[in-house]
């Protein structure tokens, strides 16, 4: 025997129904018990209906008109017009009885529990009445066969009495036999309902007093989710679960099942199957005594919002007997039912989980029960923090594997999500805590990356800037995907960018290829500030921002997207190079946070520069002295100077083949080199700001002050002569002329320099760049970096390299 229980949007059309139809009719070799709901939404509409009419609404008889029309109308659908009068008038006695009800309650202005009983379950009545005729199976009322007693403020089930009365029946049960769910009776005969999810209930209780081979639920969604879908797009269905596993994740919001079903059914070992009426060719989930073998540790993550955090906090408690129970049974008076509890193990405060819509009538109870204990300060404060929300991490292979707790707060805590209590029993079957319910989203990918796609990691892209260094990045993203995936397991999505003045955000990812087109055509205007305020919003685990600008507004943002818990990768030399103060508290704020500050690519470009320092300064190794040439155009233009193009011919063509800045004199300046010689000191550990740097301008001050670039370009000229003088009598002593910083004795110095043939510098080409680096253990002979330091190419395979380093892989 097989007994199906059929939801609301199970049964919520004619649709829905011929579907039940052809469910049981490919059962046709076995016995089946059907239980069914009330039409989808129906139970609602009936409650609100009965409270407005003790309120004295008369709206509430329209409403009624509209229930009978709505199983009217199901009525006209499912039959022919014969076959719908009888059926009309099988229920007709319900609708008058419905009628009487909602009429009386009108004129006496009072819902007593026992009229909301008879009112909220006529949706069962009529609906049970319907789909039995439609489907050919006798039917029973439950109400005489299901008894409850009113005990701790609901109807419980008297379990002996039931199964007696359902036993007896057992013997003459046909091949389909159908019952309605969710209502029952008390020992006076008085109509009275199971509570939410009560038809799920009812068709355990019928299944375990008829030894059912299995319990199939039926519903609109394919069996218990990894997590909630959604929130998370990427959860999946859970094959195999213990019953143990299926109760806590439906105590804590799986709302799959209604948590008491599970108790008859595991009483009697019968298998609970949870299936899709939309789609039963789905495997579903099956729930049974033992947990499926080689599965993984965690089964699911499941949550519950609307929470209210309260706290009972003071010295006095300590050591006193009977706190907790004056404490749970003030709250059992009034009715509130408690979600979780956590008590410090110094007994000096309890903290619990309870509805929000409680709340107030919570911490009313508690400060009359501990008035005593409040005016003599020996209990100190009564807490109520709202908005909370509980997650609970699921499974029966938790036992004594050592581990998922501290993945489990890592994966939470990195994304900066507080915890404000935590849960666990001894069964060590689940492991709950609470959060802001603003962090929910977050919390809940960051976990479920952790325990079920750990065979990947992902990132989440916010990119500020499209031009040629942000083109080239999104390049990356693109044609690196799958290998990343492929070597590393590592998944880059983009899931922002902002331009100038616009912007455009999804959280499902944007296209690399695209999205510059679709920037332009479908972005939100909004400036940075807009687009920093949208990513906090958003509030994604595993965050990047990837600054592709050189504007001072964007770099200014860093320390709130830090303070977000949000990784910051820049090429934007802005911030790191910015007073001494802030730098050092962007590094301090990323290191608290444990999140990435990364900016290699403010030295060197692509060059691999930073990175060695601080692995040196993290050995114990002490950097003593530096010299660089750190400016791919300033080396350019040097090289590039001869008999036959003069100094004012080659800073035209930097700029025209895209090396220099769009003006020149930034680069001529010497302003560039200073920062970045500014970040190597403070990365070496010396505690510079820019004034403190010696600097010689590239060209004189007088020239660089000129009121526009077309007169600097006409003035500069005049220099030429001195420039090839100079190149040339370097010629003939076998010396070359580099524009390079050094660092020594903590004294940073930027200017020209004359090198001979022994020298490193000697032989830079083009608009290379070369770092030497002197330390304690390098002091004979220097470490040395050299390669190309400047274009956009190797400036985005820098920042792309510093993503990848946000992971660790």
């Amino acid at each position: 025997m097989r007994v199906l229980k059929f939801g609301g949007t199970s049964v919520g059309s004619a649709e829905a129904i011929a579907r039940v139809k052809d469910i049981v009719a490919s059962l046709k070799d076995e016995a089946v018990v059907i239980v069914v709901s009330a039409l989808g939404g129906v139970t609602d509409r009936l409650i609100r209906m009965a409270n407005m009419a003790c309120e004295g609404d008369e709206a509430c008889i329209s409403e009624l008109q509209l229930i009978i029309n709505t199983h009217e109308e199901l009525i006209n659908n499912l039959f022919e017009s014969e076959n719908a009068a009888e059926v009309r008038a099988l229920v007709s006695s319900e609708i008058e009885e419905l009628d009487t009800l909602v009429k009386g309650v009108f004129l006496i202005r009072e819902l007593s529990r026992k009229s909301l009983d008879r009112i909220s379950g006529m949706g069962e009545r009529l609906s049970s009445r319907i789909i039995a005729s439609y489907l050919g199976a006798k039917w029973y009322d439950s109400r005489n066969y299901i008894k409850t007693s009113f005990e701790f403020g609901r109807n419980q089930v008297i379990y002996e009495k039931s199964e007696q009365l359902l036993s007896k029946l057992k013997g003459s049960l046909g091949r389909l036999s159908l019952f309605p769910g969710f209502i029952s009776s008390n020992g006076k005969g008085e109509s009275t309902t199971l509570g939410r999810g009560g038809s799920d209930y009812t068709a355990s209780l019928l299944a375990a007093a008829f030894d059912a081979d299995v319990l199939e639920i039926w519903t609109d969604v394919d069996g218990f989710m990894t997590a909630d879908p959604k929130v998370i797009s990427r959860a999946y269905c859970i094959d195999h679960l213990s019953y143990s596993e299926a109760m806590e994740l439906s105590h804590f919001g799986a709302k799959v099942i209604y948590p008491p079903t599970i108790i008859p059914a595991y009483r009697k070992k019968i298998p609970i199957r949870i299936k899709n009426t939309f789609n039963p060719s789905a495997k579903g989930t099956l729930i049974s005594e033992q947990s499926e073998s080689g599965a993984r540790q965690i089964k699911g993550i499941s949550s519950i919002k609307d929470v209210t955090l309260i706290t009972v906090q003071g010295i006095g408690m300590v050591g006193v007997p009977g706190i907790s129970m004056r404490l749970f049974s003030c709250l059992a008076r009034v009715e509130v039912n408690v979600v979780l509890i956590s008590q410090a193990s110094s007994e000096n405060s309890i903290s619990m989980v309870i509805d929000s819509s409680r709340s107030d009538v919570a911490v009313r109870a508690i400060r009359e029960e501990f008035k005593p204990e409040l005016d003599k300060k020996q209990i100190s404060r009564i807490m109520q923090e709202d908005e909370m929300a509980v997650i609970a991490i699921v499974g029966e292979k938790m036992k004594q594997t050592t581990g998922i707790a501290g993945q489990l707060f890592n994966s939470v805590g990195k994304n900066g999500v507080n915890i404000y209590a935590i849960a666990q029993g001894g069964s060590e079957i689940n492991i709950s805590f609470v959060i802001k319910e603003k962090d929910l989203r977050k919390a809940l990918n960051a976990i479920h990356e952790a325990f079920f796609l750990s065979q990947y990691q992902r990132l989440n892209l916010f990119l500020a800037g499209k031009g040629t260094v942000g083109s080239k990045v999104l390049d990356k993203i693109s044609t690196q995907a799958q290998k990343l995936m492929a070597d590393n397991r590592l998944r880059i999505r983009l899931v922002g960018i902002a331009g100038s003045r616009s912007m455009i955000l999804n959280r499902e990812g944007l296209d690399p290829d695209t999205v510059i087109q679709q920037l332009e055509k479908e972005g939100v205007p909004g400036c940075i500030n807009d687009f920093k305020n949208k990513i906090i919003e958003m509030n994604v685990a595993n965050s990047v921002f990837v600054d592709c600008t050189a504007s001072e507004e964007v770099a200014d943002i860093y320390l709130q997207l830090l303070e977000a818990n949000i990784s910051v990768v820049t090429a934007n030399k802005i911030a790191s190079s910015s007073s001494y103060q802030h730098y050092s508290r962007l590094k301090r704020t990323a290191a608290e946070k444990g999140v990435k500050f990364y900016f290699e690519t403010n030295v060197g470009a692509g060059l691999p520069v930073i990175a060695p320092i601080n692995d040196l300064v993290r050995s114990g190794d002490r950097i003593v002295r530096l010299q660089a040439v750190l400016s791919g155009t300033l080396n350019y233009i040097v090289n590039e100077m001869s008999d036959s193009k003069p100094l004012s011919e080659v800073i035209l063509e930097a700029k025209q083949k895209g090396y220099s800045e769009p003006d020149p004199r930034i680069d001529l300046s010497g302003t560039d080199v200073v920062r970045k010689l500014l970040i190597l000191a403070r990365e070496s550990g010396y505690k510079l700001e820019q004034e403190d740097v010696e600097v010689e301008p590239f060209v004189p001050v007088e020239y660089l002050s000129q009121p526009s670039l077309e007169d600097f370009m006409e003035k500069v000229k005049e220099l030429d002569e001195l420039f090839e003088d100079r190149r040339q009598r370097l010629y003939l002593e076998g010396k070359r002329l580099r524009y390079a910083a050094s660092l020594e004795d903590g004294k940073a110095k930027v200017g020209m320099v004359e090198v001979d043939k022994t020298h490193p510098f000697y032989e830079l080409e083009g608009s290379n760049n070369i770092i030497l680096i002197w330390s304690e253990n390098y002091n004979l002979h220097p470490m040395q970096i050299k390669g190309y330091g400047a274009g956009a190419d190797v400036t985005a395979s820098g920042v792309f390299a510093d993503i990848i380093k946000v992971a660790n892989v």
